[in-house]
């Protein structure tokens, strides 16, 4: 029985890496990448298999929630959490996870991304069953991904000892948890065969959550626990406006799980991508025999002499002898470049900011 499991969906963030499509007003969790559903939708979708809307929340930002709202009204509006401003993924985590426990104190929280790629749709859910089972012993629990590639922008969970197998899943110790490695370490991780990549979905008691915020971040634990008392009293919106400006900046991964100390993972190969660049998005999606994938609104396209070559454009498509490229017209930007080159886009990025170009970012 999962009578205490709760999705708490993170979709605060404005990333850029796929930039000129992905920006601050329209983030990569609310664009259809893959399908005719934003990323998003999606991800509450995948869950809303094994949970009811009561038990889905979701943190985010005000620019976002009356869009998020639209987008899945099965969920009830008090389960949207509405952050000041971004503080990073701990914070928004450490929010959700107060909010759940003034409700069920025996809650576990599957704390998941809102801008994910899961091909197994059905084994996921599985996963986080089987998770939810070994969260309720104390485990921090993480779903690893077998890495395919030694990458660098990914943390590494190295597997320990089988703590026991369950519902066709295997469960391990987590021996030690590598945020981003260098090329290096990365590539000696991938060689081991002992590393898994660490999907960024941790399923947890909110009772431990607590206890380890309480023992790695002192400070944010202590301003959460100034807000829980004005939880659905008329002081809540003053308290967390107050508490928010104190906020740290931090990562879930950099302020708890590097130095949690009960870890669990669960090897799952779900098919997952976190469609982190206009690379790994082209991956996800089926090509044409020759190797492309064309993405628009018109049916309207001329293709001679191309392959390997990805295009985003709502208007008709010709493309001539070009292969390797990734083409996104974004309207009031044209953005080419060769898809091993997609990474750079970020210099592009930090190039507009620098130059103070804000309505392009």
């Amino acid at each position: 029985m999962t009578e205490n499991l709760y999705a708490l969906v993170l979709a605060g963030g404005g990333g850029t890496r796929l930039w000129p499509m992905s920006r601050k007003d329209t983030p990569k969790q609310l664009l259809p990448l893959v399908d005719n559903r934003t990323m998003f939708r999606t991800s509450v979708d995948r869950i809303a298999k094994i949970l009811p809307p009561e038990r889905i929340c979701v943190v985010t930002g005000g620019d976002y929630v009356e869009r998020m709202m639209a987008e899945v009204p099965q969920i009830p509006k008090e389960n949207f959490f509405i952050e000041p401003e971004g503080r990073n993924s701990a914070p928004a985590a450490a929010f959700g996870i107060w909010m759940i426990h003034q409700r069920n104190p025996n809650a576990v929280v599957a704390l998941l991304t809102a801008d994910h790629h899961i091909v197994k749709e059905d084994y996921f859910c599985e996963a986080i069953i089987a998770s939810y089972q070994l969260a309720q012993e104390g485990y921090i629990v993480t779903l690893g991904i077998s890495p395919t590639y030694p990458a660098t922008g990914f943390g590494y969970i190295q597997q320990g000892d089988i703590i026991r197998k369950m519902n066709g899943f295997t469960s391990y110790q987590a021996v030690r948890f590598t945020e981003k490695p260098d090329l290096i370490a990365a590539t000696e991780f991938v060689a081991s065969g002992q590393y898994t990549w660490n999907s960024g979905m941790f399923i947890w008691t909110t009772k431990n959550a607590k206890e380890e915020f309480a023992t790695q971040q002192p400070v944010m634990f202590n301003l959460f626990e100034q807000l829980a008392p004005s939880i659905g009293t008329s002081d809540y919106a003053d308290t967390l406006k107050t508490i928010w400006a104190k906020m740290p900046s931090i990562s879930i991964d950099y302020a708890i799980m590097e130095g949690a100390k009960q870890m669990a993972v669960i090897p799952a190969d779900i098919g997952w991508s976190d469609v982190g660049s206009w690379a790994s998005l082209f991956e996800v999606h089926k090509t044409d025999k020759f190797g492309n994938v064309f993405k628009s609104k018109s049916k309207e396209r001329v293709i001679l002499d191309t392959h390997d070559t990805m295009v985003y454009s709502d208007r008709m498509i010709v493309t001539i002898g070009i292969h390797d490229l990734i083409v996104v017209d974004a309207g009031d930007v044209l953005f080419v470049c060769h898809k091993d080159r997609s990474q750079d886009v970020r210099e592009v990025v930090n190039h507009l900011r620098s130059s103070k170009k804000h309505d392009y970012l």
